[in-house]
C-alpha cells in the first residue's frame, strides 16, 4: 500500500511515515472522515481514499456504517489486529530511521561548530 509507486527510498520513507500517521489517527479516532484526514495529514482527499482502500484490502482496516448516525455514508474505520501489529513495525522502523537521522545531524552540528570555532581562532 502507497500513495505513489515506483519511487526512491525517500519516497517509500515517506509513504510509510504517512501510513503510520494514518493508522495513529484512526486508532485514536476511527469515527474521523476522510476529509479531516486529508487535512490532519496534509495529503489529498483522493490519496486517503487510495491508503484507506488499500489499508482495507491488507485487512488492516475495516469500515462500518455508524449504526446511530442519520448520515449513512459515514464510516468508523476501525484497526484489525493486523493492522495495530502494522502500525507497532511501521511506528519501529520510523523510530530506527529518526535515531540514525538525529546521530547524522548531530555529527554534522558538531562538526559545523568546530569549524566556526576553528574560523573564529583564525580571525583572532
Amino acid at each position: 500500500m502507497s500513495i505513489e509507486h515506483n519511487k526512491g527510498d525517500h519516497d517509500s520513507e515517506t509513504e510509510n511515515e504517512i501510513e503510520l500517521r494514518l493508522l495513529a489517527r484512526l486508532q485514536e479516532r476511527p469515527d474521523v472522515s476522510q476529509r479531516g484526514l486529508a487535512a490532519d495529514l496534509g495529503v489529498s482527499l483522493g490519496s486517503i481514499n487510495f491508503c484507506l482502500k488499500a489499508l482495507t484490502a491488507k485487512g488492516f482496516v475495516k469500515a462500518e456504517n455508524f449504526s446511530k448516525s442519520n448520515n449513512k455514508l459515514r464510516y468508523a474505520y476501525l484497526l484489525t489486529p493486523s493492522g495495530i501489529a502494522a502500525k507497532s513495525r511501521l511506528t519501529a522502523s520510523f523510530l530506527k530511521r529518526k535515531r540514525a537521522e538525529y546521530r547524522r545531524l548531530a555529527h554534522e552540528i558538531a562538526d559545523l561548530e568546530a569549524q566556526m570555532r576553528q574560523d573564529k581562532a583564525e580571525h583572532e
